[in-house]
Parts: C-alpha cells; structure tokens; sequence
C-alpha cells in the first residue's frame, strides 16, 4: 500500500479529499471536471439571452409553457440523427464535431441577433435550439465519460467528475450576471461559442491521458457493433427501458415540485401586499429575491454534497441509498405539503431535495450507465436523457393544466398527486437496481471460463 501512495502526485492526494484518487488518475479526472465546469456555465451565460429574445415576444410567457412539448418533438427528429452519425464516426470525432457544431450555431445566433428583422423573429426559435443544445452536450459529456472508465474507476472517480458540474451550475449564473453589464446580452453567445469550443480541446487533452490513466480491462468481451436507432435500443433493452422510465417520472416529480413553490411563492407575495408590506408594483423584486436566495442555497448544498459526501455514500452504502435518497426526499416534502401547505415548508424540503439532486442522484445516475455497452451510452443515452426528461416536463404541463383548469385542485391535491408519482419512481427505482445486478451476473458469467465436462 505505501509503494501505491509514493506513487500519488499531488494533485492526486489533494483531489483525494473529494473521492479516492489512485497513482496517475488525478490529471485525467481533474480535466474531465473542467470540461463539464465550462460546459454548464456556457449553458448558463445563454439562459439569459434566451429568455430575454422569447419575453420580447407577445404572448412570451405563455409560450415559453408550451415550448416543453416542441422540444420534445424536436428530439424525437435529432436524437435519431446523432445515433446514425454515432454509427459512422469514431467517438472522439463525434464528442468533438458535436462541440463545434454548436458552437458554430452560437455563432450563427449573434449575428442574426445584431439584424433587427431577424432579431424580432428568433425567440422561439432560440428557445427551441437551447433547450435541445443544453440536453444534448451533458448527455454526450456523460456518455464519453462512461466509456472512457470501467465500472469500477468509474464508481470512485465519478464523484469528483460530477463536482465540475455542481460548481459550473453553482457559477455559471453569476458568471453571466458579471459579464452581462459590460458585454450586453447578445454578447453572451459569442461567449458561450468560446466556452463550448474549449470544450472541443478537453475532450482532445483527457484522450492524451486515456492510454496511460484510463486503460480499459483488459478481459472485457469484445465490443458488438448494434447499429438499432437510440429508441429502438431503449423499447428492446429493459434496463435501457427502465432507465428511461426512472429519467421520466423523476423528470416529472421535480418539475411539479418547482411548480409548487412558485405557486407558493406568489402566494406570499400576494398576501404580504394584502397586508400593506409590499406594494404591488414590488413583487417582482420579491420574487426574484426569493429566488436568488433559494438558488445561493441549493448550490451551496449541492457543491458540498458533491465534495465530501457523494463519494462516501456511494463507497459505503452502495448505489441503492444513492439512488433512492431523492424519491424519500421527495415522499417526505409531498407529504409534508399535505400536511402544511406553507412557503417556509416548501422551501427547506425543495432546497435539500434540489441540493441532493445536483449531486448525489446526478451522480448515481450517470454511475448506472457503466455496465452498458458503448453504442447504448452514446445512441441511447442521448434518448433517455433528453426526449425521456423532457417528456416528463410536459407530463407536468398536462398535470398542471387539467388539474388547475377542470378539476380545480389546490396546493394539497397536487401535493398528493406528486406523492403517488414519487411512489412509483420509487418502485421503477428499485426495479432497475435490481436489474442492474442482474446485469452484473451476466456479465460476470460471459467473462468466467467455461467449467470443464465431468
């Protein structure tokens, strides 16, 4: 053991704080964590600039309600196309081809946006492209960072990946804050275009280190090319199906649950300029007060699960209490709705319920792609990730619009509503682990010799 830890770097041992980091696995891990950190805060510098070109438009909110289900539709047109170009271009090209690409349509955004007859039409358009940009690149990053590691380091290693993400969530919003005043908003995508190009030239510095750091096992079966389409993989493979199901009920709980505090939160703004505390002109700046405050929280939590206690959750308890840490969560602050229907109830169940989404469930998710083979991460994840959260967004919209417009339910009934949900993603949950091991033994029996005859 002390010939192993002689061999750390010291960028080995301080990462070690984060999740257990061997001899040489440092480097490799640390640029896999700047590469999401950039990617989310691109993401975050364009939030704004998207919702400034849809709220210009007539009618901009109320759009923005019914985008979820046109995005939906637009995956079900682009997931299909990446898995064929899946098919025919090695992965690195792929990851980094796919960079660049958006990035030359971030391009494309800024200058239509200095055009004002172009300008005034593209809110719905950007909106649209956003909301497949964002799902798509996180799902790819996921992807090569599943196959770049075996299960085993991917358990260990993931934790500190993941870290790069909670912190680029966390920042990216106030890195957009900062540069907005002195840049301009529609500078902001020339921006996010730089970010997602240096993206493109992480992939190409973590595929150095692969061949010394990354090496995968070497008595792994051969690789079997499955060239089925990114949904017909999904309906064929159970686990692939129940990873769907798991992404589209969680999808929907969540999103029910910032519903819920929204209401809540206008609500409390209502009543405070009933009582003569704020006047009506003013709850707005209430409002986003709120919201900034409940956001500084659920990032601050999330970035100090993510680095002292998703690591050890994982090593000690296994992928069972980290996967269905987050339904409990989520039972225990429907439940808790049910019971007080308050902002102040809300706010500390949705702050600790968001924090440990961003990191531990965000983690264990990604850790439950491991043991799939490489064509499911890049082609089928793409359809899980993406057209199977979304669709759990808009199952939220038709919950919320039937049950505000004809069945007339209050803060309780959807409380209840999203406590029967989180029930089943707790069975679909469980189902899958179960699956998983399953997919453990299969694949432990393809690597065993055969016993010999009696």
């Amino acid at each position: 053991m002390s010939a192993i830890v002689s061999q750390k770097s010291g960028l080995d041992r301080a990462l070690g704080v984060v999740s257990e980091v061997r001899a040489g696995e440092g480097l490799t891990a640390l640029l896999l964590a700047l590469n999401v950190f950039v990617l989310l805060t691109a993401y975050y510098i364009v939030k704004p600039v998207r919702e400034a070109l849809i709220l210009a438009l007539e009618s901009g909110a109320e759009y923005k309600t019914y985008m979820s289900a046109a995005i939906a539709a637009l995956l079900l047109v682009v997931v299909p196309l990446y898995a064929r170009l899946a098919d025919r271009v090695p992965k690195l090209k792929l990851v980094v081809g796919a960079s660049l690409f958006f990035a030359s349509h971030l391009v494309v955004f800024w200058v239509l946006s200095q055009i004002p007859a172009f300008r005034a039409r593209l809110g719905l358009i950007f909106y649209g492209w956003v909301g497949v940009f964002n799902m798509m690149v996180v799902a790819q990053f996921w992807a090569y960072a599943n196959d770049i590691y075996d299960e085993e380091r991917g358990k260990r290693l993931f934790p500190l990946v993941a870290l790069g993400a909670s912190v680029g969530a966390a920042l990216g919003a106030k890195v957009a804050g900062s540069l907005i005043p002195w840049l301009g908003v529609s500078a902001m995508l020339l921006v996010s275009a730089a970010l997602l190009v240096l993206c493109a030239a992480l992939f190409l510095a973590v595929e150095r280190q692969r061949p010394a750091t990354v090496e995968r096992a070497t008595n792994a079966p051969a690789r079997v090319h499955d060239r089925s389409g990114a949904f017909a993989m999904v309906w064929a493979h159970r686990y692939l199906l129940l990873l769907a199901l798991l992404s589209l009920v969680f999808s929907w709980v969540n999103t029910n649950g910032e519903y819920l505090l929204s209401k809540l939160v206008k609500v409390a703004a209502n009543e405070a300029t009933a009582r003569g505390e704020l006047a009506s002109g003013d709850q707005g700046k209430f409002i986003g007060g709120f919201y900034g405050d409940f956001f500084f929280w659920v990032n601050l939590l999330g970035v100090l699960l993510q680095t002292f206690v998703v690591s050890r959750v994982v090593k000690y308890f296994g992928l069972t209490v980290g996967l269905l840490a987050l339904p409990v969560i989520a039972l225990g602050n429907s439940v808790a709705l049910v019971a007080a229907p308050l902002l102040a109830v809300i706010r500390v169940g949705k702050t600790i319920e968001n924090g440990t989404d961003y990191s531990l469930h965000n983690t264990v998710r990604q850790m439950l792609w491991l043991p799939t083979s490489e064509d499911m991460k890049y082609k089928a994840k793409q359809a899980v990730d993406t057209f199977f959260v979304r669709m759990g967004d808009v199952g939220s919209a038709v919950l919320v619009y039937v049950g505000s417009t004809f069945l007339g339910w209050n803060i309780k009934q959807f409380a209840i509503a999203n406590a029967v949900l989180v029930l089943i993603w707790i069975v679909v949950g469980v189902v899958l682990l179960r699956e998983n091991v399953r997919l453990h033994e299969r694949h432990d029996a393809a690597l065993s010799p055969a016993r010999p005859g009696p």
